[in-house]
């Protein structure tokens, strides 16, 4: 598993984006804000914000809502993520896990709204023992 180290730049430029998308955020149910900007191998950083929906299982994150973004148009490898909430949450179990599938060792960084960050770690840190490809070998 290679590591990418993310320069201060690359690392800003993730959080200001998620931090700009966190604004799209549909959220009249919780009115907790995430926005989730995924940097791929490409160089692209596909964004996401989380859609709430009354029926609550149909609502969906903001961090899958970028993976699934960069997955649909072709992007399947990936070097981090960082999430900004109010006050620096954490990717649920379920992201995690969908993150885990494309990029056990991805860089998760998560910030508050004001991009103090509050985790920089791997993901195969947040999620040990993951459950992913090669699992079912």
């Amino acid at each position: 598993m290679t590591t990418h180290p993310l320069s201060e730049d690359t690392r800003h430029k993730l959080l200001e984006a998620a931090q700009a998308v966190a604004q799209n955020a549909y959220v009249p149910y919780s009115d907790y804000r995430v926005g989730a900007a995924l940097l791929g191998t490409n160089g692209i950083i596909y964004t996401g914000c989380n859609v709430e929906n009354a029926a609550y299982p149909a609502t969906i994150c903001a961090e899958r809502t970028a993976l699934v973004k960069a997955v649909s148009e072709g992007q399947k490898e990936f070097i981090a993520i960082a999430v900004v909430t109010q006050n620096g949450g954490s990717p649920c179990g379920l992201c995690r896990q969908m993150l885990f599938e494309f990029a056990p060792g991805l860089q998760v960084i998560t910030a508050d709204q004001d991009l103090q960050v509050t985790i920089d770690a791997p993901l195969n840190e947040l999620l040990p023992h993951g459950f992913g490809p090669s699992s079912l070998e």
